[in-house]
């Protein structure tokens, strides 16, 4: 899930060198941590959130295969 996250948001950017992304899991949460360099963080939140919301989405489907929650925190 860490890669899908990288490749959405390295599409997104102006400056793909500057995307990390990290994971954490906890039982049966998934917490993916995106850093964009502040340039970046509007094109990757998007108006309204509706891209950070569209990406969120992406991630449930193999978050739920998988029987776990998923969160992303964009930073």
């Amino acid at each position: 899930m860490e890669d899908l996250v990288e490749f959405m948001a390295k599409a997104l950017v102006e400056n793909p060198d500057q995307v990390r992304v990290s994971k954490r899991t906890q039982r049966d949460r998934v917490m993916i941590r995106l850093e964009v360099s502040p340039d970046d963080a509007g094109r990757v939140i998007g108006k309204g959130g509706r891209v950070a919301n569209a990406m969120r989405n992406v991630l449930r489907v193999p978050a739920m295969r998988d029987g776990r929650q998923i969160s992303l925190k964009i930073q």
